[in-house]
């Protein structure tokens, strides 16, 4: 009896220490992108340099794949990447993506808006901080402000 409960707590240890390391590591991420697009694999090698893994698709449709996000057309960014059950579109720093990872919100997923000078995989000086907002209401909210 006392080794079948040793083995238990034994076994159950071991789970939360596999699981703890898992919760360390970084999803798998997957951008959509048009295909002649340079500042997209910009912000793909962006990820990856931050601990994650991007497989890039190039495709022609990334409007209507926006649109069936649940993005309004004015906040969509110039690609879209599918983050562990989340959309994240544009250029979003890695700070706030790691956020929305950490934090879990209700929400279908965050959305930079446009192409902003400075920001990850883009050229040229941040003009100012980037508003980041969130995609799955009506309308959209600032979720973040970098």
């Amino acid at each position: 009896m006392i080794r079948s409960i040793v083995t238990a707590l034994l076994l159950a240890f071991a789970a939360v220490i596999s699981t703890t390391v898992a919760a360390g590591e970084k999803p798998a991420a997957t951008l959509y992108k048009n295909p002649q697009c340079g500042c997209c694999e910009g912000y793909a090698e962006y990820l990856r340099a931050n601990g994650y893994s991007v497989d890039v698709k190039p495709t022609h449709e990334l409007t209507p794949m926006s649109r069936a996000a649940g993005i309004p057309d004015d906040f969509q960014g110039c690609h879209l990447t599918y983050i562990d059950n989340y959309v994240v579109s544009g250029h979003v720093p890695v700070e706030t993506v790691n956020r929305l990872l950490s934090e879990r919100p209700a929400i279908k997923g965050i959305t930079l808006p446009g192409m902003p000078m400075g920001s990850p995989g883009m050229n040229g000086v941040k003009q100012g901080p980037f508003t980041i907002y969130t995609i799955g209401s009506d309308q959209p909210t600032v979720y973040a402000t970098e």
